[in-house]
């Protein structure tokens, strides 16, 4: 960034007047961010189909990712903070109680069903983001899919079995043009995943899914933005301009303004992140007197999807740890491994553990071991294996077995 534009960025971001910063250590700014992630308590949500509800709503997402080495990601972070979380309590919450929905946010993610009305808005535009990726979807095959779910009920791909198969345009791509075909509809909001089995989704008539005799309306804008500041603070604690509108900077301005006002009647205050001076933070003023507290003495080993880690450079502000998504590297490039996953000791970041989960064998395997923390090795070497065999019972038992 120009030199000239990074000094009007932070005076954009500079506190109002006569508001001071309030001095936060990382070390406080951590315990303050685990305590916002409910990742210093050992089951923050309960269990069951309600928990996953609770969980989703507090943290606003959880991301879905197809890789596979381990069990897949949506479940993986849940698990983290539902210790005796079962793939089924998801599929219910999805299916049957309809307390959470998919759709996009920074990436496809697991969404509250109650904030449905801050992503309508969007359901109408995206389209237009997404213009180049469906330019080839053919209106009259859109056309054809949605009706044939409304008159015949949810349909999955593997339902489809008369396309015309066409050659891929890239990796990702199907030969199937329904598939686009209901990505766009997808997308639109016409329709919805109303249950998923793996990575398979099976769709359905958006209104119908969730018992809609009308729509509802989508929310004015300026509920959209109070909805994404509060959001940030309830699962981050600590937010900076980046951390709110993380994949939607285009709104940055407008939730800066509300921050100004938000400060000026008091309820939120400027805070000061040692060793993230360039980045201007706010928290609720309850909030800083947590730091005060015992800090957490739990260990977990987390996605790197997680809403921890998904954020690096927040990442590095908090914890002094830089993550390495490695898995689309060539392997001799790799310094972590394929999928590495941090290992969260109390309040700092270890070490980075690539795993991969033999189901044939029904082993967990360290691919590789790579400590990065500053502590005593074999203290947290002992700390770290029971967390291990937890894991790979999740991996391998019976909650890693329902569909």
């Amino acid at each position: 960034m120009p030199q000239n534009a990074r000094k009007s960025y932070r005076r954009r971001v500079a506190p109002p007047a006569g508001l001071q910063p309030h001095p936060v250590s990382q070390r406080a700014a951590r315990r303050i961010w685990l305590h916002a992630q409910r990742l210093d308590a050992p089951a923050p949500f309960g269990a069951g189909p309600g928990a996953v509800r609770a969980a989703v709503e507090h943290l606003g997402y959880v991301q879905i990712d197809t890789i596979h080495v381990i069990e897949r990601c949506h479940h993986h972070i849940l698990q983290t903070r539902i210790p005796e979380y079962r793939r089924a309590d998801l599929h219910q919450a999805q299916s049957t109680d309809k307390t959470v929905f998919e759709y996009w946010a920074h990436a496809l993610a697991y969404l509250p069903a109650r904030d449905m009305a801050f992503h309508l808005g969007r359901m109408k535009h995206v389209l237009e983001r997404y213009a180049a990726w469906f330019a080839k979807v053919n209106a009259s095959d859109v056309r054809k899919v949605v009706a044939r779910i409304r008159k015949d009920g949810p349909l999955s791909i593997r339902d489809i079995d008369d396309d015309v198969l066409v050659e891929k345009e890239h990796l990702w791509a199907s030969r199937k043009p329904s598939v686009r075909a209901l990505d766009s509809a997808f997308l639109a909001g016409t329709l919805t995943v109303c249950r998923r089995t793996g990575m398979l989704k099976t769709f359905d008539l958006t209104d119908r899914h969730f018992g809609w005799e009308k729509r509802p309306k989508p929310a004015p804008e300026r509920d959209v933005l109070n909805h994404l500041l509060d959001r940030a603070l309830r699962a981050q604690g600590i937010v900076s301009l980046d951390s709110i509108c993380y994949g939607d900077a285009k709104r940055k301005a407008a939730i800066h303004k509300l921050i100004d006002g938000r400060c000026k009647r008091g309820t939120l205050v400027p805070a000061h992140l040692a060793g993230a001076e360039d980045v201007a933070h706010w928290a609720e003023p309850e909030v800083l007197s947590y730091a005060n507290g015992d800090g957490p003495t739990l260990v977990h080993i987390l996605s790197p999807f997680d809403p921890l880690i998904i954020q690096r450079r927040r990442l590095e502000h908090f914890f002094g740890y830089t993550h390495r998504f490695e898995a689309y590297l060539p392997k001799d490039k790799r310094v972590f491994g394929y999928f590495a996953l941090p290992v969260l000791v109390g309040d700092e970041i270890v070490a980075a553990i690539d795993l991969k989960t033999d189901r044939a064998e029904k082993k967990l395997l360290v691919q590789k071991w790579t400590w990065v923390g500053k502590g005593n090795a074999r203290r947290h070497t002992k700390a770290i294996e029971p967390a291990l065999h937890r894991f790979e019972q999740f991996q391998l038992g019976e909650a890693g077995l329902t569909p």
